[in-house]
């Protein structure tokens, strides 16, 4: 039998028992729509951890209380006992640091920003040094940024968010107006590029203002995040970065011997951990997945059983005409598999589109890997050839004549 023929067999019979053959391929469908769906997540979550951080650029790197990441709840406790990184430790490495081409400090909170009769509850506030948002990439696209003066007069000017412009300003050019963030009045002077959403979270809801002000306004007691900008990647990183991490374990009277009290983080490491991350979850999610992929060809096996009951006496005279025991395996094969194959395309087609609607009510970024498409389909095939074998065999060895005698 030819191969076209073998298929247009195995399709026809697809379609004259509709119902069957729904329930016989949901087990494949629901394990290529589970793969497909969890890889175009985990691809998308890689795809956007590495443009988050790289938007920052690879010459600069974060000095933080805590690390960005952790997995280990025992390391997680212990690092919540250092001590703080103050302004002081800020300053000190800013002043001393020889190779810094760029240093700045931040701290944020949440709070309540009120103008007239508009208020938002939940928006961050951050004190940000004036080289902050350049070393953040948060370009002014209305107004100004934040200057040396600004931070040396604790100066109650702020730059806001496009969802904090949208909900507070609306239909009003917000520069030069003011709005409380607290209680605290400030006067805006620039409206920030709109940064989009993480993982359904708005990156647009927040105001920024001096850390001096913040500091003036909030207290001290939060801990400062250092960001510092290197003349370039590479070494010069690796140099900057090893000459900040002596003057903070001076600044922080860090024992030799001692681990750091401190947390130093290039993008590459905070990619690398993120990927891992999302990789590792993607795995698990995956195995989980297989094991639908795995029921549905247990489902087609019993189906391909079935049918070879029932396509008997068609065996025998098959083989009566001529046929050799490996055509009708080749043919009960080729039926299976195309049987995956189908139920296959249309888990593809389903798993797009979970990751699609996630997304959407989500907002957890997603992309479609072209490669993870190939293999739903050749996951599925191989499924449907694997477990087609045993029913193959069975079909084939048939004996002719008993099998004409069948009803």
């Amino acid at each position: 039998m030819e191969f076209k023929e073998a298929v247009k067999l195995a399709l026809q019979s697809l379609w004259s028992n509709k119902l069957r053959s729904v329930l016989t391929l949901l087990g494949v469908v629901i394990g290529v729509a589970s793969v497909i769906a969890v890889v175009t997540l985990v691809n998308g979550a890689n795809m956007f951890v590495l443009q988050k951080f790289s938007s920052y650029g690879a010459d600069v790197f974060t000095v933080t209380k805590m690390p960005s990441f952790t997995t280990n709840v025992d390391e997680y406790i212990k690092m919540a006992k250092r001590k703080n990184i103050t302004f002081e430790d800020f300053k000190y490495v800013q002043v001393n640091c020889k190779l810094c081409a760029g240093m700045g400090g931040q701290q944020a909170t949440t709070g309540k920003l009120v103008r007239g009769t508009q208020a938002i509850t939940d928006a961050t506030i951050r004190g940000y040094t004036w080289q902050m948002p350049s070393l953040q990439n948060l370009d002014i696209t209305e107004g100004r940024g934040f200057t040396d003066a600004d931070e040396e007069h604790a100066s109650h000017v702020a730059i806001i968010g496009t969802d904090v412009q949208d909900n507070l300003f609306p239909g009003v050019d917000p520069i030069g107006q003011e709005l409380r963030a607290d209680g605290q009045p400030y006067t805006v002077i620039g409206v920030v590029e709109k940064q989009g959403s993480t993982f359904g979270a708005s990156q647009d809801n927040f105001i920024g203002v001096p850390l001096t002000t913040y500091m003036k306004d909030y207290g001290t007691q939060k801990t400062v995040t250092i960001y510092v900008k290197a003349s370039s990647p590479g070494p010069a990183l690796e140099e900057t970065a090893d000459e900040v991490r002596v003057l903070m374990r001076a600044a922080r009277h860090d024992r030799p011997g001692q681990p750091d009290s401190f947390e130093l983080d290039t993008n590459n490491t905070l990619v690398g951990f993120a990927t891992s991350l999302t990789n590792s979850f993607g795995l698990v999610m995956g195995a989980i997945a297989l094991i639908s992929l795995v029921v549905g060809g247990i489902v087609i096996m019993n189906i391909m059983l079935v049918s070879v009951t029932e396509r008997t006496r068609e065996i025998g005279i098959r083989k009566a005409l001529g046929a050799r025991r490996q055509d009708i395996l080749l043919q009960f094969l080729i039926e299976s598999g195309t049987m995956a194959g189908v139920g296959g395309a249309f888990g593809v087609i389903g798993g797009v589109m979970v990751a699609e609607i996630v997304t959407i009510l989500a907002g957890f970024p997603s992309s479609v890997a072209v490669w993870s498409v190939f293999a739903g389909l050749v996951m599925a095939t191989a499924t449907g050839i694997f477990f087609g074998v045993y029913p193959a065999r069975k079909a084939a060895e048939l004996d002719p004549i008993v099998a004409l005698r069948a009803d």
